[in-house]
């Protein structure tokens, strides 16, 4: 699937997508047309019509797969015999292809048991890896216009209307003010002609403004994760639409998605400016959560007009109900529909929402600094304390059970989803806002037996003393972290505890081994505190902030999202990239709940 890119109208660049967002000038009377003047809304009895062209070459250049921006010399045979699409298939070098096989033959694998009745047939149709560990491979010599390089599917639109032009012909392909590429026009250039027209004949006025766009390029596709069990009964890796959880068992994702607001090119300079915009950002995000199928996602950086515009209609479009606390705004001055949030989805098949709490971090600490500090301090404690930081509770009730010894009775379940301040001088602020979500959890715990999940990007990794405080129950007096403390709010320190059995789920891959992929897993967490390596890697920081902890005596996990490795993500410097569009990854764990005493 293409996603969208929008550009201006001058701009020429590689096009994954696009949705050109078109002014035109009439002439006339030195009228300017917004892009939203359709017919139904005329400006001076005028409205904008619009043309999409692909414009068709037999010099069409083929792009590579893994790296879109250079030109293809190599095809795999494997994937033209298995009728896998052929933008998939091609390669700028023999060691381009020989380093993607391990992933580029999950696509042979998928291929084979969709078309493939017998293992003979499997075969013959792709033969086996060489030496090299690559499979087959064609040199792409000459023009490159054979055949086998078309698309050969039909147009969106009715291509009626095939124009010459310099010896180029222009294949209609829409008439609407977007159009998202498709696979026909991978390698090929698109033109935009936009025109005044007159609302009662439909007749042009002038001449069109036209635009070209450079060659579209196939949105490059990220290597699939896998959901592996760590339960001991098997290990057997699963990804994707593939992966259903055990009955009565639960998924749950957590994801910060990176909101637009914060990827600026002064932060993220590596990554393409393209892979960079939110246009196909979104789109690339969309696909990965939607991939994972998850029960209950727990998203975080979600502005507030992306969620009202693009997730919450998106996922409800795919059984999800959805859930928003957006971050105060006392010390952000800009545009409010600009301040993001956490965003709590969960599908409306399996589950139905009981209660919402929301924690607003700024709340408590006006509280607290009109209890603790001095009055000629408050103004420079609320500068300290006050972030815009908050957290979302769902109580959410199954609508399915979870199975074994507790049918039959009332399914809660409590998900915390947060995001703590990210300033790394503010350790005592940090602090203080995970202990008051943990005692918040501590009453809804006192009210109901409850199994909980706390979720999100806590800023803190791990062996800090927030970590510590949400994995051990309390906090070592002795902490360095506690050193930083001017306003005395940590104080007493004894009173840095919980009660809640909280165990991170990612530190099951630090319990389990034996084999291949639970040992490679293992190589990828950190043995100090059994936490992941990383979940966020940028240019300059490499290291883990997001989380997804579990009340061990009420869930157990079955199975784990597979961890990335650093080298992979590094290829092209760093996250965000054109294949991950966060700078963090996605956790995920599926759970079991466990019989409740009768």
């Amino acid at each position: 699937m293409l996603s969208e890119l929008r550009v201006h109208l001058a701009t020429k660049i590689p096009v994954v997508g696009c949705e050109l967002t078109p002014y035109v000038l009439r002439a006339s009377d030195n009228t300017l047309y917004p892009d939203d003047n359709p017919q139904s809304s005329p400006v001076h009895g005028h409205f904008l019509g619009y043309k999409w062209y692909r414009i068709q070459s037999d010099n069409k250049p083929v792009t590579c797969s893994v790296h879109p921006s250079e030109q293809a010399t190599l095809q795999c045979t494997g994937c033209v015999k298995a009728n896998i699409p052929f933008p998939k298939s091609y390669h700028c070098s023999p060691k381009c292809f020989s380093d993607a096989w391990q992933h580029h033959r999950v696509l042979h694998e998928r291929a084979a048991i969709a078309t493939s009745e017998n293992r003979n047939e499997e075969d013959e149709l792709f033969g086996r890896p060489n030496s090299s560990g690559a499979g087959t491979v064609n040199s792409l010599s000459g023009s490159l216009s054979s055949s086998r390089l078309t698309n050969g599917s039909a147009p969106l639109y009715p291509s009626t209307a095939a124009h010459q032009n310099n010896g180029e012909a222009l294949i209609e392909v829409g008439r609407s003010k977007t159009y998202t590429p498709t696979p026909d026009d991978i390698g090929h250039k698109l033109r935009l002609d936009c025109i005044v027209l007159d609302t009662k004949t439909k007749l042009p006025i002038g001449k069109p403004y036209t635009s070209l766009t450079n060659h579209v390029i196939p949105a490059p596709s990220p290597v699939p994760r896998r959901l592996i069990t760590v339960n001991g009964v098997d290990v057997l890796g699963h990804s994707g639409p593939d992966f259903h959880p055990s009955s009565g068992n639960f998924t749950v994702l957590s994801y910060n998605i990176l909101a637009d607001r914060y990827a600026s090119d002064e932060l993220y300079g590596y990554c393409p400016s393209w892979a960079l915009s939110w246009p196909y950002r979104r789109q690339n995000l969309l696909r990965e959560i939607v991939t994972y199928q998850a029960d209950i996602v727990c998203l975080q950086e979600v502005q507030s007009n992306h969620f009202e515009e693009f997730f919450a209609p998106e996922l409800d479009k795919h059984g999800y109900e959805a859930l928003y606390k957006r971050r105060t705004n006392e010390v952000y001055t800009g545009k409010n529909e600009l301040i993001d949030g956490c965003a709590t989805f969960f599908r409306r098949d399996r589950f139905s929402n009981v209660k919402k709490y929301e924690v607003e971090f700024n709340k408590a600490a006006q509280s607290l600094t009109e209890a603790i500090v001095p009055s000629t301090q408050k103004k420079a404690a609320l500068n300290r304390m006050v972030k815009d930081n908050v957290a979302l509770i769902a109580v959410l009730e199954s609508k399915i059970g979870y199975g074994g010894d507790n049918l039959g009775k009332r399914q809660l379940l409590c998900v915390a989803n947060t995001h703590i301040n990210v300033h790394h001088d503010l350790k005592d602020v940090k602090l203080w806002q995970m202990h008051t979500l943990l005692k918040g959890l501590e009453k809804i715990a006192v009210s109901a037996d409850i199994p909980m999940l706390v979720c999100g990007d806590f800023n803190s990794v791990p062996g800090s003393a927030s970590h510590c405080l949400v994995a051990m129950g309390k906090v070592d007096p002795a902490h360095v972290d506690l050193t930083v403390d001017p306003l005395g709010i940590l104080r007493p320190l004894s009173k840095l505890s919980h009660q809640l059995p909280l165990v991170s789920a990612y530190s099951s891959f630090a319990r389990v081994g034996g084999t291949p992929i639970l040992e490679q897993q293992k190589m990828r967490m950190d043995t100090t505190t059994n936490e992941p390596l990383f979940t966020n890697c940028t240019r300059d920081f490499i290291g883990t902030l997001d989380y997804i902890f579990y009340t061990a005596d009420t869930l157990t996990v079955e199975t784990l999202l597979e961890l990335l490795d650093e080298e992979s993500l590094r290829k092209n410097t760093a996250l965000p990239s054109q294949e991950w569009s966060s700078d963090h990854i996605a956790l995920l764990a599926e759970f079991k709940c466990k019989p409740r005493s009768r």
